[in-house]
């Protein structure tokens, strides 16, 4: 690939993600933990795939990298999964 097409590459996947909504995703506690978040969200079928997904997938909270499903994710937290989505904790 040369460079006039990453470049091409990159701002097509900037758009797209500008492009995209923010979802949000109603608690009804204080706070709820990165693993059960994934599956309120329906990232994941169980909460048994958190760990797996944490593993594999790269996840953003408030736009820093975080791996641990014991993660406390409280009111207006922002969650980015790419190729999945953006999300955000609402009460």
């Amino acid at each position: 690939m040369d460079k006039f097409s990453k470049i091409n590459c990159w701002r097509h996947k900037e758009r797209r993600r500008s492009a995209v909504s923010i979802k949000p995703v109603k608690i009804e506690t204080e706070y709820i933990t990165l693993g059960q978040f994934l599956k309120l969200a329906e990232v994941i079928q169980s909460g048994g795939m958190a760990k797996w997904f944490l593993q594999e997938y790269a996840i953003f909270v408030n736009g820093e990298p975080e791996n641990r499903r014991g993660k406390k994710l409280f009111a207006d937290d922002t969650v980015d999964i790419p190729d999945f989505g953006s999300y955000i904790v609402k009460n």
